[in-house]
């Protein structure tokens, strides 16, 4: 009986591991309830995106119906939040609702996002996180770019490039729950640090152009020595540009972002065109959410708890270039 036993629990063991989703793997839930059923299975996933009026965003789910394609064992469901926490939370339990097998979630902000993300977590649902952080450990792996050095690497340039000789900045931040306006924030000011440039105002564009744009106004006409604006993505970055347009300051001032989408209206053509300075690639991780799936789901094996993608700075100097390797497909 007791050799029974040892090989009961080991055939438990074994279960657990074939589907890529250990304790190791994902500390503090239960293993996956997930079927592993490999290239013969069919799998539905839950999306939850947290405002696809935002391009990133967009492109975001964009990447993920495109990488989902070279899998035809995925059905993709989305949903788009509305940068509504509480219509997040809704839309998360309704995938649960319809039985997903596994849920990919960028969450609008980090605390009212993290006890159904840990309800997910503790059904047995894989959870993806992408680029925005919940809090505690409650899920199986998360995919994006350091938020920390984006922000060191912006300060690095307006402090080396931009203010050599000091200066005064003002941000427009993202929004103030989510993980990367904090991030972004500390790293831009890591490197400001002991140099003679100030933050002279601060305030939260919501991630949007036109909210963007709106700030900015206000900054100008408040703050009419600032010679930089840093904003916490491109969109915010170009409403605040066309804030300079209007007060006829737009030629006085430099803008910087982060996105760097490879699209006609995103950060890669701004540079290109002059109107922002710089930007860094913040890539989707739309993309690696599909192989991180396809690894849970169909190969049976275990993902990274942490995928860090790489960052690149852009500007006028390699804006084209890049932009035009972003769409060779290579």
């Amino acid at each position: 009986m007791r050799v029974q036993a040892l090989l009961g629990v080991a055939v438990v063991l074994g279960s657990l591991v074939a589907c890529g989703t250990t304790s190791e793997n994902r500390p503090g839930g239960t293993a996956s309830n997930a079927p592993c059923k490999g290239a013969d299975g069919k799998y539905v996933i839950g999306m939850s995106q947290a405002n696809v009026a935002e391009p990133y965003r967009q492109r975001m789910d964009d990447d993920i119906r495109t990488a989902a394609k070279a899998v035809p064992q995925f059905e993709v469901r989305f949903t788009d939040a509305q940068q509504d926490n509480s219509r997040q939370v809704s839309d998360v339990e309704n995938f649960l609702t319809q039985q997903i097998d596994l849920l990919i979630i960028s969450p609008n902000e980090a605390k009212p996002l993290t006890g159904v993300v840990k309800k997910a977590f503790d059904k047995g649902v894989p959870v993806i996180v992408l680029d925005r952080k919940v809090e505690g450990d409650a899920y199986t792996s998360w995919i994006g770019a350091d938020n920390v050095e984006i922000g060191r690497q912006a300060g690095k340039y307006v402090a080396e490039q931009l203010l050599p000789d000091g200066g005064k900045i003002a941000e427009i931040r993202g929004l103030a729950g989510s993980t990367p306006a904090k991030e972004r924030g500390d790293g831009f000011r890591e490197s400001l640090r002991g140099r003679k440039i100030e933050i002279v105002v601060s305030q939260d564009g919501d991630w949007l152009r036109e909210k963007g744009q709106e700030k900015a106004d206000a900054i100008l006409k408040s703050n009419p020595d600032v010679s930089v604006i840093y904003a916490h993505n491109d969109p915010m970055a170009e409403g605040a540009h066309l804030a300079a347009r209007a007060a006829g300051k737009q030629d006085a001032l430099k803008f910087i972002g982060i996105d760097g989408l490879p699209i006609p209206s995103g950060g890669l053509k701004a540079v290109e065109a002059g109107r922002l300075s710089a930007t860094l690639i913040y890539p989707t991780a739309g993309k690696e959410a599909v192989e991180a799936a396809k690894k849970i789901l169909v190969d049976c094996q275990q993902v990274p708890r942490t995928q860090t993608l790489k960052t690149q700075l852009i500007t006028k100097e390699n804006a084209a270039q890049v932009y035009a390797k972003e769409n060779s497909g290579n």
